[in-house]
């Protein structure tokens, strides 16, 4: 995810470059550092403190970083490192990292590694048993998933949806039985495509739209497919966005409370069945063996 060229909001505060007067211990290694995805105050004091302390920083595109290390006087040497050019750059910094450098990997915004680059070379660092740091901050899915009033007890995140409208239509057919709330990431001249793949396959479904967020734009719109559609019919599509699909409802059966030798009670009291009859019946409805179900009343 990254900052629209120029648009970023800036705090003018300063940040120290001490942890709030906590001992900052710095070590060589790999240190995965989280940036602003648009408001450029939102980062922490340590992040300011590794950026400002390792010999360099990879990064996707210098223009976006340029912003963020001039806001906070930060002058270290940058090193694009993108999607593209990942493979070819990283046996020399992995033999950097060998030799003591302390590198520092940041995204055009966001946290490394999520839908960014850096998930490769991080993995290559653990197998070569070089140390790997994390520091946390904003992450886009998160602060959606925070916002969004969908359940967050459960959730996935999957990254960018297929460009195909067959294997998109593929991908949201799968993701919708989740029972859990869905995260993705969409660029905004496809979103209105998704929500009419949605519309199709479940008109019902409660969906979330997070765009700009952090950013002088910002806004969250819930609703189902149409209803979200209408909203943007008369305006442009802007921004970095972030979608949100409910889970799946879970069907409650009648019988979900009772236990098999219950079930198969009720059935025969119910509807006159023999114990047999009864067990044939409870492995159908509850998609269970009929063996499974015989031995679980027998073994009592």
């Amino acid at each position: 995810m990254a900052w629209p060229s120029g648009k970023a909001e800036a705090c003018k505060a300063s940040i120290p470059s001490s942890n709030l007067g906590a001992t900052f211990i710095f070590i060589s290694m790999l240190y995965v550092v989280a940036t602003p995805i648009g408001n450029l105050a939102d980062i922490t004091y340590r992040a300011v403190d590794i950026l400002k302390q390792c010999d360099y920083i990879l990064c996707e595109d210098t223009r976006y970083s340029q912003l963020l290390l001039k806001h906070y006087d930060i002058h270290k040497p940058l090193k694009s490192f993108h999607k593209f050019s990942e493979r070819a750059k990283q046996a020399e910094i992995l033999e950097d990292l060998a030799k003591g450098i302390s590198i520092a990997l940041i995204s055009d915004a966001g946290t490394p590694g999520i839908s960014d680059p850096g998930s490769r070379l991080i993995q290559e660092c653990i197998s070569n048993k070089i140390k790997v740091k994390a520091i946390p901050g904003p992450c886009a899915a998160i602060v959606a998933l925070s916002c969004s009033g969908l359940p967050t007890d459960r959730f996935q995140f999957v990254g960018f949806l297929p460009k195909k409208k067959g294997e998109l239509i593929q991908t949201l057919q799968e993701l919708l039985t989740y029972s859990g709330t869905t995260i993705c990431y969409e660029s905004p001249h496809r979103l209105l495509k998704v929500l009419a793949c949605m519309l199709e396959l479940d008109p019902d479904r409660m969906l979330c739209v997070a765009r700009e967020l952090t950013k002088k734009f910002e806004e969250v719109r819930r609703g189902p497919a149409q209803e979200l559609i209408d909203s943007w019919a008369e305006t442009t599509i802007k921004g970095e966005i972030v979608l949100l699909i409910s889970g799946q409802q879970q069907i409650r059966h009648e019988w979900d409370d009772l236990t098999l030798e219950q079930h198969i009670e009720f059935l025969q009291e119910s509807q006159d069945l023999s114990l047999k009859e009864a067990i044939q019946a409870v492995a159908k409805e509850r998609g269970l063996s009929k063996r499974l179900v015989y031995n679980a009343v027998h073994q009592q």
